[in-house]
């Protein structure tokens, strides 16, 4: 179904399992901080709101969406976490800059998880303007932070179990 119809952070048809006891680790982007910052609060507010702890969540913040996949290995390597979140945005502009950044965080937040073994969620919009990105940063088609913090906890439970 099209975005344009529905807010797509709609948990109601999940049962989502508790966060209490699981460690996260936020990882974002500096870059677009009027995106990221309502992303941050989306993905915060929502493991909260399933039982994480304060304590539980730790925040790395990165200059731009690149370096989410050096943040995401940094959080991995010196911190015992249950799964990390990536929030990002990157915004088309006149050229190619767009697609390569794009693909190499795409490649490199798959890469950091398989690398460790752990759940590393993608939390990156990748919009063709600012008003699609807020639309998706608690806007009318909800908060893909709170879906990325969703995806943890799931990814985080099914991880623990295997």
């Amino acid at each position: 179904m099209s975005s344009t119809l529905k807010n797509l952070s709609d948990f109601s048809h999940l049962q989502v399992k508790s966060a209490a006891g699981l460690k996260f680790a936020i990882v974002v982007s500096q870059w677009n901080a009027e995106v990221t910052g309502a992303l941050l609060n989306g993905a915060y507010k929502g493991l909260l709101d399933h039982g994480a702890q304060e304590e539980n969540i730790a925040l790395i913040e990165v200059p731009g969406s690149f370096e989410l996949v050096a943040g995401s290995d940094i959080a991995l390597r010196n911190k015992d976490l249950d799964a990390v979140i990536t929030l990002g945005c990157v915004i088309q502009g006149e050229t190619r800059h767009f697609d390569f950044i794009c693909d190499a965080v795409a490649n490199g937040i798959a890469q950091v998880g398989i690398q460790h073994n752990k759940p590393v969620i993608f939390g990156v919009l990748t919009t063709d303007n600012l008003e699609q990105a807020l639309d998706r940063a608690g806007g009318k088609h909800g908060n893909k932070g709170e879906e990325a913090a969703i995806t943890a906890i799931q990814m985080a439970h099914i991880h623990k179990s295997y």
